[in-house]
């Protein structure tokens, strides 16, 4: 009977999650933070509070961006209990512009729990942080692994692209598959120690060298641990995400005069720009054919008003929305504000306000536009 051959013993590195030895690999990645790391004001401290307020601005929003809004909202709110304590108008006012309002609606309400249920102290588990509103896997390992040094993984939008490479990973990184095979990766690469500052790290390479159009490959820290780079691949990988077709629509601002004042009107809760002011508005099908606006006007408000000039047309675009926004005047005939309850139980959706104290309401990015030609 012949004898089977007996399978060779694994090299060290073969058990390695990322090609080559981990140690070094882990090594790269620290001795390039400490060279190229940015100066970032979040980094100033390992405040979990400034850490959270951070990590959910920097959600969808460029660093650039994000760097005045913190230090302007921070210097507002400088601990937790500040922000709880806020009108939410005022949270808004503060966030205006930064885009996907329900991140500081959220951030607010998770404030107030964080004084509630923690007496005023940022939780410190991952479980306790992932609890609160708005918070999910990634922000919660970032807050555990930047302020309290957990060895909890990451996984974002950098890391995501970044580790897609490392590992060779050419299928969609939408799927349940993906995102769970990337979370194992996260896990598998994280040192015993510092393990915030390693975070860190992966997301800058990730932001700045392993970028998603033409990486830098030849000054990444991390080319002889990266499958896709040693096969070539590196501009097929991760797939590219399916295009978005954008719908056009046709709306209507309507900028209503009585004397010094203007209609403005508070969007609902389970409107675009929740919580924030705008001018009234309608979605219109023909923009040579106004004259239903006057209709529209009448049955939402209870105010009637004649259509006037045109005052300038803004596009803008929100999710897969194009939209082109005509701004017209109009004039105040008669009539009173139809009551509608507000989100704190008063009827003031709809406000005349005077114009010169428009910029004092948190306004919609084209009603904010809108303001300052009013």
């Amino acid at each position: 009977m012949p004898r089977t051959k007996p399978k060779s013993r694994p090299k060290p590195e073969d058990s390695s999650p990322v090609r080559g030895s981990l140690a070094a690999f882990q090594s790269h990645v620290f001795a390039w933070f400490a060279a190229h790391k940015r100066d970032l004001p979040w980094r100033k401290s390992q405040d979990p509070y400034r850490i959270w307020i951070s990590e959910i601005m920097l959600q969808q929003t460029q660093v650039a961006t994000v760097k005045q809004y913190f230090r302007r909202f921070t210097a507002e709110f400088p601990q937790v209990s500040d922000l709880a304590a806020a009108q939410q108008q005022q949270v808004l006012r503060l966030w205006e512009g930064l885009g996907y309002y329900r991140r500081a609606r959220q951030l607010h309400a998770a404030a107030k729990e964080i004084v509630e249920r923690f007496d005023g102290k940022f939780p410190q588990t991952v479980d306790e942080i992932q609890s609160l509103p708005g918070i999910g896997r990634y922000t919660a390992g970032a807050i555990a692994s930047i302020a309290y040094g957990h060895k909890a993984p990451i996984l974002e939008a950098n890391t995501q692209r970044l580790f897609a490479r490392l590992i060779g990973w050419d299928q969609a990184l939408t799927t349940s598959a993906s995102q769970k095979r990337l979370w194992r990766f996260a896990e598998e690469i994280l040192p015993d120690q510092e393990v915030g500052i390693f975070n860190q790290a992966l997301m800058e390479i990730g932001s700045l060298v392993c970028t998603p159009k033409n990486p830098s490959c030849s000054q990444c820290p991390l080319a002889a641990h990266c499958q896709a780079y040693q096969q070539g691949r590196q501009d097929e990988i991760p797939q590219p995400k399916k295009k978005i077709e954008f719908i056009p629509i046709t709306e209507i601002a309507l900028v209503v005069r009585r004397r010094n004042e203007v209609l403005v009107r508070q969007c609902g809760q389970d409107e675009r720009w929740a919580g924030l002011w705008d001018f009234p508005r309608f979605a219109v099908a023909d923009e040579a054919d106004l004259g239903p606006v006057e209709t529209q006007l009448k049955e939402a408000s209870g105010i009637w008003a004649s259509l006037g000039s045109h005052m300038t047309t803004i596009k803008h675009g929100v999710t897969k929305y194009r939209i082109t926004l005509l701004c017209h005047e109009m004039t105040y005939q008669k009539g009173r504000l139809r009551p509608e309850a507000g989100p704190d139980g008063q009827s003031r959706v709809w406000q005349w306000r005077d114009a010169s104290h428009l910029t004092d309401l948190p306004l919609s990015t084209t009603g904010r536009k809108l303001a300052k030609l009013v």
